[in-house]
């Protein structure tokens, strides 16, 4: 017998920025994406994905605590894209496409990935690489994952609570690019 799990977006750790108080911003807080392939500060490749490494994240709209809050996140692992760096300044962007300046510290390179939130039906946790695979469960749009390897086409994902592992779908996912093999 087949048996399946729904996780609701109601149970999973979802992610949805607090608005903070509304960023007032002047012609110097313009935020310049660079065409660099490599981190100025870390030497590591850009683009990349991080996740956040606490609870409260404030993302601020220029490289430094004198610069107003854009958002506040509160939602730890949540994936992030980083595209550029400036001193111990990350300049990312969110899965909405909203970017801005977060501190490295509170950021992780954990990878993590959230069920697309552009999908209506949410991704399949399946038992193995396969689309004929049996289904653990099913995941709904913005449910974070904890990545452990992705094939180019598959990602072998885990979920804390309820424990929870298998296979999704790399197209399914954002916090991973498209063919990205990650060991």
């Amino acid at each position: 017998m087949k048996t399946a799990i729904v996780f609701l977006a109601a149970c999973a750790t979802m992610a949805h920025p607090a608005m903070a108080a509304p960023a007032q911003m002047t012609a110097g807080d313009t935020i310049a994406i660079s065409n660099r392939t490599t981190g100025r500060v870390t030497g590591l490749k850009l683009p990349r994905f991080v996740s956040l490494k606490s609870e409260t994240a404030r993302m601020r709209v220029g490289p430094s605590t004198d610069y107003a809050v854009r958002f506040v996140y509160m939602a730890a692992g949540l994936p992030m894209e980083l595209i550029d760096e400036w001193g111990n300044w990350r300049l990312v962007r969110d899965h909405d496409g909203s970017s801005g300046w977060m501190h490295a510290a509170l950021l992780s390179g954990q990878r993590t990935a959230m069920i697309a939130p552009w999908l209506k039906q949410g991704a399949s946790l399946q038992r193995s690489p396969a689309q004929n695979a049996g289904i653990t469960a099913l995941l709904q749009p913005g449910v974070i994952v904890k990545i452990s390897d992705c094939s180019g086409s598959w990602c072998h994902v885990a979920i804390p609570r309820p424990r929870l592992s298998g296979y999704v779908t790399q197209a399914k996912l954002w916090g991973v690019y498209p063919r990205e093999v990650i060991e």
